[in-house]
């Protein structure tokens, strides 16, 4: 798949200070771009309240990101106690 990232999905990196949940994430970003469709990523799940919007949980973290035919565009990454809050 293409993957784009937000500014948002950038800024939300930098504040992550643990390097284990950031070589995780970076995981996830190469396991999106190796697969044909979402449904081979695992830890992936679709969200109720948006119609094309997942999530891929790491951890306490969770990495929301948006779905439109072939792109893949990562839009957060926040502790789950705040990531609802933000996105979808």
């Amino acid at each position: 798949m293409n993957t784009a990232f937000r500014e948002s999905f950038v800024r939300d990196l930098r504040r992550i200070t643990d390097q284990r949940i950031l070589a995780r994430v970076q995981a996830v970003i190469e396991a999106v771009e190796a697969a044909d469709s979402l449904s081979e990523v695992s830890h992936l799940k679709k969200l109720r309240s948006g119609g094309d919007c997942y999530r891929v949980r790491i951890g306490d973290y969770r990495i929301g990101l948006v779905s439109r035919g072939e792109l893949a565009t990562f839009v957060r990454c926040l502790h789950r106690k705040e990531i609802y809050r933000f996105f979808p």
